[in-house]
């Protein structure tokens, strides 16, 4: 696999180094609340957004996407760090890359193709609704761990019941101007000529700081979340034993991480496929994450995956190639060396204010308007996996998105099988014509179809040529099918099976005596 292949590093310098430098402070307070929630120092999150932004936006399979420390990652992360310590942390987070590569390697990306159209609406729609839950936090008093995310739990709705809401004149502040912001997002692009100098986001964190700098208004900053002064990342080898015992504590976590950052991340990179009308590479993108917690891991860094909210910002700023990713990341590592004293002054009014013009941009408003003009199983499972992805987290509700998409396509399939009596050859032979599918979950249907007690011929052909034999029930059917026909003294036939079944009937007819025909 080529890392370079089609190294789109940019068509538009300004847009994406403005478009980058955006993002990069938009990641400092979800760095930040992501290592919180872990459990870890705030530098080790503003690390693996380096680490995982830069290296994803140079050797990932999607440009314009950013990746960084996410919150699907950091609340597996707790119980580990909690338990063993965060140098069981690094270690699980080497081997969740190591698993990544793997995957990209062996071509797993392409199964992200599988996810039904019902499961993404869900997926966005319920990301979305966590964006909102998680910028509802910056509406509480001495934001921080204690008060933005429980420990305890994965749900996004625990911060609407922790509690701890800001109050008067220090409320109004935060609403007044994280409303501003959105203000001035929603109308600057709109001016002609004007309105693209310079990223609308941007712009409103520059006039938002100006504001609560010039007139002293008091009102939460990044200063106040944990400062984000530390120095260059060095490497670092996880101090943990090297022995099986280690290992049989960090897989089970290595292979949830491994497994949310794939999810998240080829669904992100499906999402803004659509949006930007270009095709990403899902296992490259794989092999780019791996690469990313593999050096975190190195690094004293919490790893990531793909993060919907920043790049959404990015997308919407103008940024599409891989230039903007590097510029957010380099950019990222600048404030944390050089000035993290200025940017500890940036209100998180002004960064929530763009999270929720991101939350109105994802969320899928078309839904509303189609959930009563499809057919109502798809309906629920856009209501089970936004519904999922709030009260637990993204990878379980894609699993089960997946799971009930799947069980619902065999049920339907499964009415969908009939036979049709075809002319007779002769007095001793009857010629059925099989339609539709044959698979574990159509056998029985097939049984009451065809009943060798109501044909009355010495000789039963099945012409399968507008059917499919799927399975192993497929074949176990249609050989139980030729034993009834034998013991009362009959013969079943098959024929006209397509490339696809006559392989399967002709392998396992080595076992089983199917009478195939031409």
């Amino acid at each position: 696999m080529n890392l370079f292949n089609n190294f789109d590093l940019t068509k538009n310098p300004r847009a994406d180094i403005l478009s980058g430098f955006t993002v990069a402070l938009a990641l400092v307070p979800e760095a930040i609340a992501f290592a919180f929630v872990a459990g870890v120092e705030p530098l080790v999150g503003l690390y693996a957004a380096f680490f995982v932004g830069i290296i994803t936006a140079i050797f990932g399979g999607r440009s314009g996407m950013i990746s960084g420390a996410t919150g699907a990652m950091a609340v597996v992360m707790v119980s580990l760090v909690a338990i063993h310590g965060v140098q069981y942390l690094f270690a699980a987070i080497l081997l969740t890359g190591i698993i990544q590569i793997i995957a990209g390697l062996l071509r797993l990306g392409k199964f992200i193709h599988l996810v039904p159209s019902a499961v993404m609406l869900g997926f966005v729609n319920g990301l979305a609704i966590v964006i909102f839950l998680s910028q509802l936090g910056q509406f509480k008093s001495n934001n921080g761990s204690s008060s933005s995310h429980s420990e305890s739990s994965h749900s996004a709705l625990d911060v609407v019941f922790n509690g701890n809401w800001m109050i008067g004149s220090q409320l109004f502040i935060m609403l007044l101007l994280t409303f501003a912001t959105m203000a001035i997002i929603f109308i600057f692009p709109r001016i002609p000529k004007i309105g693209k100098i310079i990223p609308a986001p941007l712009l409103s964190i520059l006039i938002l700081s100006g504001l609560v700098i010039g007139f002293n208004i008091n009102t939460p900053t990044v200063g106040d979340l944990a400062s984000v002064s530390g120095g260059f990342p060095t490497f670092h080898i996880p101090e943990v034993p090297f022995n099986f015992e280690t290992l049989y504590i960090i897989l089970p976590f290595s292979l949830t991480l491994a497994g949310i950052g794939l999810i998240e991340s080829l669904l992100t990179l499906t999402l803004i496929d659509e949006i930007t009308e270009t095709q990403g590479n899902s296992n490259k993108e794989c092999v780019g994450q791996g690469l990313s917690n593999l050096t975190c891991g190195f690094f004293s860094a919490m790893g990531g995956c793909a993060m919907i909210g920043q790049s959404m910002i990015n997308i919407s700023s103008g940024g599409r190639g891989r230039l903007s990713g590097i510029t957010a990341a380099l950019a990222l590592l600048s404030l944390i060396l050089f000035i993290s004293g200025w940017i500890e002054m940036i209100p998180i009014a002004a960064l929530t204010g763009i999270m929720m013009m991101v939350v109105i941009g994802t969320f899928a408003w078309t839904s509303f308007k189609i959930l009563g003009k499809i057919p109502k199983e798809d309906a629920f499972i856009i209501i089970l996996v936004t519904g999922v992805t709030v009260v637990q987290d993204l990878a379980i509700a894609v699993i089960v998105g997946v799971i009930v998409s799947a069980l619902v396509y065999s049920w339907k399939s499964s009415r969908v099988i009939r036979i049709s009596i075809e002319n007779q050859s002769s007095e001793d032979e009857k010629i059925y014509k099989l339609h539709g599918s044959v698979f574990f979950g159509s056998v029985n249907n097939l049984k009451t179809l065809i009943k060798p007690s109501n044909d009355k011929e010495k000789i039963v052909t099945l012409d399968c040529s507008d059917a499919w034999l799927w399975d192993q029930s497929a074949i176990e059917a249609i050989k139980t099918l030729t034993e009834k026909y034998n013991k009362v003294g009959k013969i079943l036939k098959i024929k006209n099976l397509g490339p696809y079944s006559l392989r399967v009937v002709t392998k396992a007819n080595k076992v089983f005596n199917i009478n195939l025909v031409k």
